[in-house]
């Protein structure tokens, strides 16, 4: 495993380590993110190969904790999927913590993600951690849907799975 994340996310954090996923850690990423069914991803009627892009992984005590992918351009981060083995637990928020480091130190200027409507706890999550509504994207899962048909209708608390919504932080100022 490779130990290259910034300085700021070296750190053991509530009992996890954070690295950056390396050759190594295919497998394990590989199938926490079919777990999490999470391999491909569907947003904006796009679909994506999550393990096509860099990911950090939380460790504790040899196990995989939480993983979070992105996809890091030259203006913005999009955080692809964010997921930890456990709720409330801490990991979730030291994922998001390194991802968004990572994205200012590459000079990104904001950290965007994109949920669905029945996706609540994620709704508070990004907004405790100062990300913003930007848009909602009425109907958005109709042409997620049909790069991947896998998308239930129906979300596991029962609210219908239609909207897409974005969610954004400002990380850096220019």
């Amino acid at each position: 495993m490779s130990t290259e994340l910034p300085a700021a996310c070296r750190r053991h954090t509530v009992g996890v380590d954070l690295l950056p996923a390396g050759p190594d850690d295919r497998p394990a990423l590989e199938a926490a993110l079919r777990g999490w069914n999470a391999l491909r991803v569907a947003r904006r009627g796009e679909i994506v190969d999550s393990l096509a892009h860099p990911a950090v992984l939380a460790w504790s005590e040899g196990e995989l904790a939480g993983a979070a992918t992105y996809v890091l351009g030259t203006d913005a981060c999009e955080l692809l999927t964010l997921h930890a083995a456990t709720r409330l637990g801490g990991v979730g928020t030291a994922l998001l913590g390194a991802v968004q480091q990572i994205a200012r130190e590459a000079g990104c200027r904001r950290l965007w993600v994109v949920t669905t409507n029945d996706n609540t706890r994620a709704f508070a999550f990004y907004q405790r951690w100062g990300l913003d509504l930007r848009r909602v994207i009425r109907d958005g899962v109709d042409a997620s849907r049909r790069v991947k048909p896998s998308i239930p209708s129906v979300g596991s608390t029962g609210i219908p799975i239609r909207h897409e919504l974005e969610f954004e932080a400002i990380i850096n100022r220019r």
